[in-house]
């Protein structure tokens, strides 16, 4: 694979082809990623896979008219029929005002962060394959469990590169390794299953195969004989690997496309306070071995920690340089980009903070509610900010956790299960978007 300065020269080389074209401005992607991936089942290797791919972006403006195109062929021909294409593509496009690249004078200038995304590590198949089968073995072991899905473990190394015709280029690498298991308690029609899943940038901080594998051996046979819930209004807690879900609801409504059209349950929010006093939602796209650190944006616009919510109120919109001209702002910083296609808008590692109580305090006088392991559908309107999911998990009776509940739905409406939110002081950095545990009150109950 290609090292970052090698994916740099590709990217800048394609901008300058496309200038000697005649275009008025340009941008190019390139994105290299190597990756493996085993899968065991009982025991016994199931699956091997391999993926390389090389591919190529480039998008052109000629005047207010613009065109992307990419190809994973990087060959001096068919890089020169790309730019044709795309001049040619472009020419016939209609007119956006609102298009072009990033404002030259907020270009990142000089030397990005060292953000240590890249470990250097190479991982054998056969290491890999030992992973896996640990991690199922593990799960399998957890008295209770009686069949496998399987364990898997992952390796992968990416190379990721923008330039653009106006004075910036930049490069980075990043390296991931995942492990999962996922197994089933119970027999017949009483069988539940679910997951232990854990992945890192470096090797050396990813939890072991044993842990990963009795999590979910433990998770699989705590949900067995599940009762039914009855229909009413009480408080509901969310366990994080579900709660984060609300960040990304929040990150769609504030979205400069959302904004712009028209279409978000926050349009006429920004300033104004979203959830309760105390709470502060971050993004950190700085993190050391973070999953979604970068030193830049997908405009080449240097990124930097933020808050978006700070003491329950909204400080910005997320914006790419098209919205935020139409806005009438400036652009954020979170800009992100595919090889084809315009740039959108995304968070890096996206959080909220911890609260001041212990998850026991937190559920410890909710005389009857839910705490909900897993969430099911989606039934969210990013317009009206409705809210409504199956979900599983467990009752909450008197202060404490007790009979693991399923089949029931729970209803809401962001807007309020925003205001109604209370975090616990129990944040972990385990995904790219994290919350503690949270309670949020009020929510409607619909039992089966």
């Amino acid at each position: 694979m290609l090292d970052p300065t090698q994916a740099q020269e590709r990217a800048a080389d394609i901008v300058a082809r496309a200038k000697r074209a005649g275009v008025d401005a340009a941008d190019a992607v390139f994105a290299a990623d190597a990756s493996t991936e085993i899968s065991v089942r009982l025991g016994k290797l199931e699956d091997v896979g391999r993926s390389e791919s090389e591919d190529l972006g480039l998008r052109v403006f000629i005047g207010q008219r613009s065109a992307s195109v990419s190809t994973s062929d990087l060959s001096s021909e068919a890089l020169d029929a790309l730019v044709e294409r795309a001049v040619a593509m472009a020419r016939e496009a209609p007119e956006d005002q609102w298009a072009g690249l990033a404002p030259q004078d907020r270009l990142l200038n000089g030397a990005p962060p060292l953000l240590d995304l890249d470990d250097g590590g190479e991982v054998s198949p056969a290491d890999l394959r030992e992973a896996a089968l640990a991690a199922e073995e593990a799960a399998r072991a957890v008295s209770g469990v009686t069949n496998s899905e399987g364990g898997g473990a992952s390796a992968a190394r990416s190379v990721w590169a923008l330039a653009t015709s106006h004075g910036f280029a930049g490069a980075y690498s990043t390296t991931g390794y995942g492990l999962s298991a996922s197994v089933i308690a119970g027999e017949g029609s009483g069988m539940q299953r679910d997951y232990g899943f854990h992945s890192a940038r470096h090797r050396s901080r990813l939890d072991s195969p044993e842990a990963v594998g009795t999590l979910a051996g433990e998770r699989a046979v705590a949900r067995l004989n599940p009762a039914r819930m009855e229909s009413a209004a009480m408080p509901v807690v969310l366990d994080p690997r579900v709660g984060s879900g609300l960040l990304g609801h929040l990150t769609g409504a504030i979205s400069g496309q959302a904004i712009t059209r028209r279409t978000s349950f926050l349009l006429d929010a920004l300033g104004s306070a979203v959830f309760a006093r105390g709470i502060t939602v971050s993004d950190d796209p700085h993190r050391p071995h973070g999953l979604r650190s970068r030193p830049f944006d997908g405009e080449g616009l240097p990124v930097s920690p933020s808050a978006i919510i700070e003491d329950g109120v909204l400080q910005t919109w997320l914006l790419d340089s098209a919205s935020a001209r139409q806005l009438g702002m400036a652009p954020t910083g979170h800009a992100a980009r595919g090889v084809g296609g315009s740039p959108g808008v995304t968070t890096s590692n996206f959080y909220m903070h911890a609260g001041h109580v212990p998850v026991a305090t937190l559920i410890g006088d909710i005389v009857r509610g839910v705490y909900v392991t897993e969430l099911i559908g989606q039934g969210v309107n990013g317009v009206t900010g409705d809210y409504s999911r199956g979900a599983a998990g467990f009752l909450i009776e008197n202060g404490e956790m007790t009979t693991p509940v399923a089949e029931f739905t729970i209803a809401g409406n962001l807007k309020e299960m925003f205001a109604n939110l209370t975090p616990a002081n129990d944040l972990e950095f385990r995904y790219g978007t994290n919350v503690p545990t949270v309670r949020i009150d009020g929510m409607t109950i619909a039992g089966g």
